[in-house]
């Protein structure tokens, strides 16, 4: 199957979703059910659950998360949490989660967890203040270690967040003093901040940075950039295309979405509506009816862990150009 878009859409295009092209045969299996669901409430009214993320031989596609038998949200494949928000103060819940196949199947429900909201305090508006004290260290190739101070006097702390850069990675209780991060990268450098969050929802301003890098593993591949990054054109009724292709780099981990640079500016960010290719993904772009017209192309991979990888060679096409 031929996906196209046209190059000068392309410029303007936020994200496009693709439908996976697996390459092989695959068995209507079910996947194992999620390990490791936890569910600590944030706030009087959100609560926060994760998982671990499933093995890639359960040839996972999303997973769905269930407030007692009523599914609440779908989420994507390369995500292991949500938060859930527009809950009840003082209400007992359940949640669990499920692993959804590429196939459509679905596996079977994750333990149920349960989780009360705390009170809410009328008319807070306080935030708590800032988290202090942060350290940290790494934990292994894969994993960090952040510990701060316990928060002075009462305030109220129902949970810390700590964040990656600007995304939200990991949520603990608010009487904890420290976490454990894990599916990180080896050898690489990470940035980590900690808010503290109330049962009014109000948040802290973030800590100080904490710089981390996780040391290399025996046979860790420290190249996180798509393998084989091919580009070449093609002519169709009277216009050109240009065609990639690229193996995923080896994350261990999927990998759901890239982004696409053209003539070395940020083009668009691709994301496979389902199961990622296991084999070479292909994908075209419309270019143009002129032949001659020379466009530049390279491409990089969202990691398992959040982080853009590094930048695939970049190759130059030129439309009408038809050698391999």
């Amino acid at each position: 199957m031929r996906r196209t878009l046209s190059l000068a859409a392309l410029a303007s295009a936020a994200v496009l979703a693709l439908g996976a092209c697996g390459t092989g045969d695959k068995a209507a299996k079910a996947p194992s059910a999620p390990a490791g669901v936890t569910a600590q409430a944030g706030s009087a009214t959100s609560v926060h659950v994760m998982w671990k993320p499933a093995a890639g031989k359960d040839e996972v596609s999303g997973y769905e998360v269930y407030r007692g038998k009523t599914k609440i949200k779908d989420v994507p494949a390369g995500q292991s949490m949500i938060d859930v928000t527009g809950l009840k103060p003082s209400t007992a819940y359940t949640f669990s989660v499920r692993a959804r196949g590429a196939e459509g199947t679905v596996s079977p429900p994750s333990g149920e967890l349960a989780v009360t909201t705390p009170a809410a305090v009328a008319e807070d508006k306080k935030a708590p203040a800032q988290p202090t004290g942060v350290t940290g260290k790494s934990d292994g190739a894969r994993g960090a270690r952040l510990n701060w101070a316990a928060a002075a006097g009462d305030q109220g702390i129902t949970s810390y967040d700590i964040y990656q850069g600007g995304s939200k990675i990991h949520s603990v209780d608010g009487k904890a003093t420290g976490a454990r991060l894990t599916q990180l990268r080896p050898g690489t450098r990470y940035s980590f901040t900690v808010t503290a969050r109330d049962a009014a929802d109000n948040t802290s301003p973030a800590s100080r940075a904490v710089e981390i890098t996780t040391p290399r593993g025996p046979g860790d591949d420290p190249d996180t950039a798509p393998i084989d990054f091919r580009a070449a054109t093609h002519a169709a009724d009277g216009a050109h295309y240009v065609d990639l292709s690229w193996l995923a780099p080896k994350t261990g981990g999927k990998v759901p979405s890239y982004q696409i640079y053209l003539d070395g500016k940020f083009a668009t960010t691709l994301i496979w509506g389902g199961e990622p290719p296991t084999g070479r993904a292909t994908y075209s772009v419309y270019a143009s009816k002129k032949a001659g017209e020379t466009y530049r192309v390279k491409i990089r991979a969202k990691l398992p862990d959040g982080n853009w990888g590094k930048f695939s060679a970049e190759r130059t096409i030129v439309t009408g150009d038809v050698r391999p």
